[in-house]
């Protein structure tokens, strides 16, 4: 069996009764991709992984990889590996018979089972763990060994399902470390199932967002973190800044300038937008820049409202003169009470259609 594959394709719908929790879900991945469906709780991302795996049956649609269809295979005959949330490790068996599982179902010759649980144990950097038991091992570990038993079957396709979240912060940075050495290291083809957007940008060649079982912005990290085609697809990505307006000029490179709210606003667009279309301004707190120059575009007078203290950056809540509130990040130290100048950068802000609204060329 090839240790990789050059291209999966498929087409999907999943019904459960009257529900659909994914709806007409398509996509290509090529070979040695890393793949990230983002979103949130129940968007449909892990049927979606499920039934790529063949845990569960479609409803309707198909499932390809190189030019086979394999949608009526049983999971086993698929030749993929699965790393699950809850680790889903045996507890009553070793590592070494955990990792070996699989193997010996395949009737493999004892000396290569033994060998190939070796190299898993010294790949995941837990050599001499053989024989403890799952109850004997931190999450981290738990969570390599599960890596490690997927990996030791030599899949062609690598599935995880929102893998880290049951790891504290500390050991999530490190296991996204390690998923990204072993990823790259073994040349794998990999998709990821995630809700948390910092694992799917640090971790992926191409990120697909979902939701409600239908797949909204698929692109680059870059062009998801940048260049999100909607508001819904902005707010997951840290754009915590909204403020509804109407276009008043276009520029001819997608310059915008807007009004709303007693405030005008000018910034970037990637849609071909029409004076008077309902849209809405968008800005990452951390954008957002403290004083300024008060002669130039975006410049408006706010009150601090609430700080919260994040180390080596501040995040506060501040209300505008103009109507509305602001969320700021910032290195400068602020305190409930204060006033001060904000600018947002034109640069910065982009311009989305707002939710049900046309007003596009």
């Amino acid at each position: 069996m090839k240790e990789t594959i050059e291209s999966l394709r498929f087409r999907i719908t999943k019904r459960f009764g009257t529900k659909t929790v994914l709806r007409d879900f398509a996509l290509e991945v090529r070979g040695k991709q890393f793949i990230t469906f983002l979103g949130p709780s129940g968007c449909g991302k892990s049927t979606a992984l499920n039934i790529i795996a063949g845990l569960i049956p479609a409803t309707d649609g198909e499932v390809w990889i190189d030019g086979e269809r394999i949608d009526h295979l049983p999971p086993e005959k698929r030749g993929f590996g699965m790393v699950f949330q809850n680790y889903a490790l045996f507890p009553h068996m070793t590592v070494f018979a955990n990792i070996a599982f699989g193997l010996q179902l395949q009737r493999r010759p004892a000396a290569e089972i033994t060998e190939r649980v070796r190299q898993m144990l010294d790949l995941v950097q837990l050599p001499g763990f053989e024989g403890r038991y799952p109850g004997q091992l931190s999450g981290g570990q738990q969570q390599r060994i599960a890596i490690a038993r997927a990996l030791v079957l030599h899949p062609r396709l690598l599935l995880l399902d929102e893998p880290l979240s049951n790891l504290d912060a500390k050991l999530r940075i490190e296991m996204r470390a390690e998923i990204k050495r072993l990823h790259t290291s073994l040349g794998l083809t990999s998709i990821y199932v995630t809700h948390d957007q910092v694992e799917a940008l640090s971790l992926s060649d191409w990120v697909v967002v979902m939701r409600d079982g239908i797949l909204i912005q698929a692109g680059t990290p870059q062009e998801i973190h940048d260049q999100p085609v909607n508001v819904f697809v902005a707010d997951f990505m840290g754009f915590r800044n909204f403020f509804p307006t109407q276009v008043v000029t276009l520029g001819p490179d997608r310059d915008v300038e807007a009004a709303g709210n007693g405030m005008k606003i000018r910034g970037k667009t990637r849609h071909p937008f029409v004076p008077g279309a309902s849209v809405v301004a968008a800005i990452r707190p951390d954008d957002v820049v403290i004083g300024g120059d008060a002669g130039g575009p975006n410049v408006f007078r706010a009150k601090v409202d609430i700080v919260e203290y994040l180390g080596r950056e501040d995040e506060a809540i501040v209300t505008l003169e103009a109507g509305g509130r602001l969320w700021v990040r910032t290195t400068a130290r602020l305190a409930p009470g204060e006033t001060m100048t904000v600018v947002l950068p034109p640069d910065r802000v982009i311009f989305l259609p707002a939710e049900g609204a046309g007003g596009t060329a």
